[in-house]
């Protein structure tokens, strides 16, 4: 059996392929929910790989963003741009969530909107300096949060679709 067929056709195939997508910047759990339900898991087992996905790569950003962002310029100067621009969406996203602080990150997460999300909830926390131990709390409580809201929203989305097809 090979490996994309046991990810597409076992439990834990699916389980680790859904994790595996939740930890991608962008798609996240947003997209991570409907995709791990659409290969045919259990609600609460697409929420719990993509939450778990999810939250995986925060703590690593929030440490050692700045020191990669650092590297990337000494190393590899033609991707300044990109570091600027990160760097820059940072800040940006890190005034909305400065005014509120933990409460705010968490909302910050827990809302699915483009532009939100662990990743940018994180890299938003590295550049206020909030220490890992307190902003871990509010990243994972909105991860969990932006869970419960997308797997309604799959629910609904899987429901209507379904009744519309029959």
């Amino acid at each position: 059996m090979d490996l994309l067929n046991w990810l597409e056709t076992t439990v834990g195939g699916e389980f680790i392929f859904t994790f595996l997508v939740s930890m991608i910047p962008i798609v996240e759990l947003r997209g991570g929910i409907p995709f791990g339900v659409a290969l045919g898991l259990p609600y609460p087992v697409a929420f719990v790989a993509a939450v778990l996905g999810n939250i995986l790569p925060a703590p690593f950003i929030i440490v050692y963003i700045r020191r990669i962002f650092q590297w990337m310029r000494q190393k590899l100067p033609r991707l300044d741009g990109l570091v600027d621009r990160l760097e820059n969406k940072a800040h940006l996203k890190g005034r909305k969530v400065n005014k509120y602080k933990y409460l705010g990150l968490m909302l910050f997460v827990g809302i699915p909107l483009p532009g939100t999300g662990a990743w940018t909830g994180a890299l938003a926390a590295a550049f206020l300096d909030m220490p890992l131990r307190k902003a871990m709390p509010s990243i994972i409580a909105g991860v969990i949060l932006a869970g419960c809201i997308m797997t309604g929203l799959t629910s609904l989305g899987f429901n209507l679709f379904s009744a519309v097809m029959a």
